[in-house]
């Protein structure tokens, strides 16, 4: 009965109620309000006498209330409610601030069930706000039974809810328990009952009843496994849907000609076995008359702007234009120029590529609108500026993202409807375990390059622990001089642009808990105390960060790329994309503050020559602790892929699966990709055979009232836009 989970919870709860609940969570149904589970369970803590009380233990006691006094605080409005209660052996005091009405049921000679955290306040031992559950008339009076009831009370788990300050979890769970009363007894399962039947789960309206109400452990955990399926299912059958539904449109076959032999035949080196079968694989979706939709990932240096490439020049054989939308000003020049020059000046004039950025001056501007827009172009690559409005294209047939994780993806749809269906190429040098690409890119075909060309050096990493060896900070710049003395160049990387601010974008890692808060390295004092070091006189050391202009970006990293620069001071403008081979060192200071996949992006800046690379993670971060993982475990291999595993353990699931990873989608409730891969496949397998028998899910009625249910309009966006 779908209608019932989409009540509105203004006339289950009250208004008043309903719009406290809305304005902090946004929830509108019965159905949001019962999917907001609980975080944890908690206990209330050991049956205990009084006189056994120890300082910070939760606890449980039966005992009676002897008596009852309220006073005014005195360093603060209010008042202050004082209950002394006693089980024969001790006495103990609860405190409840601004809370007078508990006088009513808290009368001397009442015996109830009290729970909480022993504190202390001016010798004397106390309860502050206890949860509490007093017997009626004639239930208190066996001593056993009493005991018994309390021992039973004590081990019932007890719900804790995501709360904020004005929602309580105790009130989150009030008003859960009214919501679940409103349910009828059977509730139709999205599961169709065969997949439900063949795993062993409870049905969900018992699912639902007891993941809010247990009474033992077992009842939760039972609830949760049929709750966790039910989302993998819910989930995968989106994303299946919205992939079937992409393969049923039609697009003009795209298929390589006359430029696309010429620039095979001019390739100065062979291509990797990884590139050629990926390679054939995007040729076979250009040329089927339907939409491509496929992601490459692949190590950093293996070559995918290269497939990527060759896939343009396919689409520019058949009359088409490709756009290449990258996530910096510096990275969309870089790859312009990288372009130019893979194609030669021949290709390069007859397929005009040009670059669109919202910095340009407005001239040029002016001409690369114009140029995209006749169809002059073949090829143009920009960030975020070839999203707007004014921007056209004559025959728009490949849509190119580099990093997809920098795109939201309402951004990426943009693009893609400046075309007639365009093919759709993301790339990631970030690889992607199997789960999260099955649970962020399950509508998309993924490719995976794994091999890496001929003549990359390898690059040695090295974590420099400054926690335990503070003396070794000097030899960074030993080491550093070291190579430049022998003509090579290096960067140095760090979190911050000055005392005050970290570029925008970045995803540096924040403090962790219960330390305090450590500026982090930054370019302004960094590059300052560079220029002056003994061990660097002389050497030219420029900065390079989001506030410098995209002319200043642009002239910093072409006179870095032409050797007229000996070190880069940067923020992690740098981390994808920019290819100097003759840099060979890369510094990251407070390395603890990037994540495990950052810092794999930056490590690939180097060594992309045919000089060998250094890597010199420095941080603070005390051994043991998640901060100093994430850092020892990039130094510890060169493997991106076993990385990105690496990472889904080390990070939390809001930011493998966050909003900008998503494009709005919001968080997993109970599903966890790092922990529930084979509960993802398998879900995916069941979605597959339900969607094999009954595409447009006519015979499943709850699957599709859960999906519209499940999907608000951003996410629905969000699924169709692929």
């Amino acid at each position: 009965m779908p209608a019932a989970l989409d009540a509105r919870l203004t006339t289950v709860l009250g208004g008043r109620t309903a719009q406290a609940v809305q304005k902090a969570f946004g929830y509108a149904t019965v159905g949001e309000l019962l999917a907001h589970y609980p975080r944890r369970y908690a206990r209330r803590g050991e049956l205990t006498a009084l006189d056994e009380l120890t300082i910070d233990e939760a606890v449980t006691i039966v005992a009676e209330v002897r008596s009852v006094s309220e006073r005014p605080m005195r360093n603060r409005r209010g008042s202050l409610l004082e209950v002394s209660i006693s089980d024969g052996r001790g006495i103990l005091t609860l405190t409840f601030f601004n809370q007078a009405w508990r006088k009513n049921d808290l009368r001397p000679g009442v015996r109830g069930i009290f729970a909480g955290k022993v504190g202390a306040y001016r010798g004397a031992r106390q309860l502050a706000h206890p949860d509490y559950e007093l017997f009626g008339d004639g239930d208190g009076g066996d001593a056993g039974a009493a005991i018994d009831r309390a021992a039973g009370w004590a081990e019932t788990p007890i719900p804790i809810y995501p709360a904020i300050s004005t929602l309580a979890s105790w009130q989150l769970a009030k008003a859960i328990g009214v919501a679940l009363d409103t349910l009828p007894a059977v509730l139709d399962d999205p599961v169709p009952p065969d997949a439900s039947e063949a795993r062993g789960l409870i049905p969900f309206r018992r699912a639902l009843e007891l993941v809010h109400r247990p009474a033992t452990d077992a009842d939760w955990h039972a609830a949760q496994e049929a709750l966790r399926f039910q989302e993998a299912f819910v989930l995968q059958a989106a994303l299946l849907r919205d992939r079937a539904e992409r393969h049923a449109e039609s697009t003009a076959e795209r298929r390589p000609g006359s430029r696309s032999a010429e620039f095979e035949e001019r390739l100065p080196f062979a291509l990797t076995g990884d590139q050629l079968a990926v390679g054939a694989e995007i040729e076979r979706d250009l040329a089927s008359g339907t939409p491509m939709n496929r992601l490459v990932q692949g190590e950093v240096g293996s070559g995918k702007t290269l497939v990527a490439l060759r896939a343009m020049l396919a689409v520019a054989d058949s009359g088409g234009q490709s756009a290449f939308l990258a996530p910096t000003e510096v990275l969309a020049g870089q790859h312009l120029r990288s372009l130019v020059g893979a194609l030669g000046p021949d290709l390069a004039a007859r397929l005009r590529p040009i670059l669109l950025t919202g910095s340009m001056p407005a001239a040029d501007r002016r001409r690369a609108l114009l140029a995209a827009a006749s169809g002059g172009a073949a090829i143009v690559v920009g960030t975020h500026a070839l999203l707007g409005d004014r921007v056209q294209f004559a025959d728009l047939g490949l849509v190119v993202v580099d990093e997809q994780h920098r795109f939201g993806v309402d951004q990426r749809e943009a693009l893609r409807l400046k075309g007639q269906s365009p093919h759709v190429l993301v790339l990631t040098a970030t690889p992607i375990p199997r789960t999260v690409a099955m649970t962020v890119f399950g509508d998309l075909d993924v490719s995976t390059i794994r091999e890496l060309p001929a003549g990359r050096a390898p690059i040695e990493s090295f974590v420099v622990p400054l926690a335990d060896h503070p003396g070794w900070e000097g030899r960074i710049w030993q080491r550093l001089s070291e190579e430049l003395g022998q003509g090579r160049q290096g960067f140095v990387v760090v979190p911050a642009i000055d005392a005050k601010a970290v570029e925008e974008g970045d995803e540096v890692a924040p403090e962790p808990e219960g330390e305090a808060p450590r500026p982090p390295a930054n370019v302004t004092s960094t590059l300052a105390m560079l220029r002056r070091h003994p061990e660097l006189e002389g050497r030219r050391i420029e900065p390079l960060h989001g506030r410098m202009s995209s002319d200043e970006k642009d002239a910093t990293m072409r006179a870095f790329a032409a050797g007229d620069i000996d070190v880069l001071v940067a923020t992690t403008v740098i981390e994808v994309g920019v290819d100097v081979p003759n840099a060979s060192t890369m510094v990251v200071l407070d390395a603890d503050r990037f994540g495990v996949a950052q810092l794999h992006q930056l490590r690939g800046r180097v060594g992309r020559g045919g000089v060998p690379g250094l890597a010199l993670f420095v941080t603070d971060a005390e051994p043991g602790t998640p901060a100093r993982e994430r850092v020892d475990a990039v130094a510890a291999t060169l493997d991106g892929f076993e990385l990105a595993q690496t990472d889904l353990e080390l990070r939390r699931e809001g930011d493998v699966l966050g909003r900008a990873q998503s494009g709005g989608r919001s968080s997993l409730q109970l599903l966890r990709v790092a922990r529930d891969g084979d509960l993802i496949a398998d879900a995916r397998d069941a979605v597959q055979a339900v969607l094999e028998r009954d595409p447009d899910l006519t015979g499943h009625v709850a699957l599709r009232a859960a999906l519209a249910r499940r999907l608000d309009e951003a996410e629905r966006a969000f699924l169709a836009k692929g």
